[in-house]
């Protein structure tokens, strides 16, 4: 009993010895810092490093994307190509019983062991007999009848000059050397100018759009009320931004010969009216 007694006071002054930890210049050796330590507290932080270890080890598995670097984990996208499929495969094998129930009733009729045919509500046959047809105006729809006509008497004029009231001034003064065609895909006039000419804005709009591109140099592109786009390129330089709003007349760009497609000096305009090309002589007068 006294040596067990004996063994467990070593054991505990063993655990409790302190030590001293010293950190010395090696040149000179003065002490930089130092700090006591004994076994049973190398234990402890030692349990308590392990331990804070396991558990940033475990979260960083369980609620991060890093658990799909261990073999044996499947990933977060494969997963989800996985549920898509089961909703696949599951609408499919629905699809596919209607099908053959389709087909059944199909094989039926065809063999005749089905005489009497009833018409659902979708048979077009049942619902839409002409003879059971109320033809009949009512009171409510008369009056509107002659709203709808009165409304119509007195618009007209309006309605003629809705997009007439927007007028186009040309872009620049020159000599018109392509015009608009379908056939050959040339949905915009070519006007030969001298270089640096100006070129103005056919009507007042906001610039969507300024860039350069390989084909059509310098291009420019406003939009104006109405649904009208107007386009101009292989310009020599730009003077607009975009986002900038400009008035009909004002000058936004000069004229040059820029892009792979251009001849000499002279301006490509496009107009376009709802997302389609159209003619710019039926619209804008460039004598």
């Amino acid at each position: 009993m006294a040596k067990k007694n004996i063994d467990k006071a070593k054991i505990k002054e063993k655990l409790t010895f302190k030590y001293r930890f010293v950190v010395l210049n090696e040149d000179t050796f003065e002490e930089r810092f130092s700090f006591k330590l004994n076994r049973l507290n190398a234990l402890i932080l030692g349990s308590l490093f392990s331990v804070l270890l396991v558990g940033v080890t475990i979260f960083l598995i369980a609620f991060t994307p890093l658990k799909e670097y261990i073999p044996g984990y499947s990933s977060t996208s494969l997963k989800k190509k996985a549920t898509d499929l089961v909703y696949k495969v599951d609408s499919l094998q629905q699809k596919l019983a209607v099908n053959d129930l389709y087909i059944q009733n199909i094989q039926q009729v065809l063999t005749g062991k089905v005489k009497d045919i009833n018409l659902n509500k979708d048979s077009i046959a049942e619902q839409l007999r002409i003879e059971d047809a109320d033809l009949k105006i009512s009171p409510v729809d008369s009056v509107f009848r002659e709203d709808v006509e009165r409304e119509d008497r007195y618009s007209v004029f309006e309605k003629a000059t809705k997009k007439t009231d927007l007028v186009f001034f040309a872009p620049i003064n020159g000599k018109i050397t392509d015009v608009y065609s379908i056939e050959d895909k040339h949905y915009a006039i070519d006007i030969a100018v001298e270089k640096d000419s100006p070129v103005k804005a056919v009507a007042d709009g906001t610039v969507i759009f300024t860039g350069f591109t390989a084909e059509t140099g310098f291009v420019i592109i406003l939009e104006h009320a109405k649904g009208f786009l107007s386009v101009y390129k292989h310009n020599s330089s730009i003077h607009k931004e975009q986002g900038d709003i400009v008035k009909s007349g004002e000058a936004i760009a000069n004229a040059g010969s820029t892009g792979e497609l251009s001849t000499g000096p002279h301006l490509h305009f496009e107009l376009w009216n709802d997302g389609f090309p159209v003619d710019p002589l039926n619209y804008i007068d460039f004598k």
